[in-house]
């Protein structure tokens, strides 16, 4: 069964630092795009940050330009998202996905982990 499992998420005050985790299993990583979505109450879902793994091509929204940063770890199976300077803004429930085909941050991903919520609050 192909799954996406997201930790660490958590409360973090503003300025802080987070590090997301996407576990795959069911598949490798290889050849898969990975992406970040976060999803803010009463908001929609918004695209954050979209990770190739054929060529390491990333791309990240301009609001976290700068103070996020997408990878994987091939060997783990697992891509991470790292947040810094951190702001109330963006605060939100966090979800990864995959796709085998597609790269970009619209809602085109065939897999979806269940979400870790982080909070941005002093």
């Amino acid at each position: 069964q192909l799954q996406l499992v997201e930790s660490g998420g958590g409360l973090v005050q503003p300025g802080g630092s987070l590090r997301l985790s996407c576990a795959a299993s069911g598949f490798t990583l290889d050849g898969y795009t990975i992406a970040w979505f976060r999803q803010a109450p009463g908001k929609e879902r918004e695209g954050v940050s979209c990770i190739s793994n054929l060529d390491g091509v990333t791309y990240y929204t301009d609001s976290v330009k700068g103070r996020f940063t997408i990878s994987t770890d091939k060997a783990k199976n697992t891509a991470y998202l790292d947040m810094n300077s951190l702001k109330p803004e963006d605060t939100a429930v966090y979800y990864c996905a995959g796709s085998s085909w597609y790269y970009g941050i619209g809602p085109s991903y065939e897999y979806w982990g269940q979400g870790t919520q982080v909070t941005v609050s002093s």
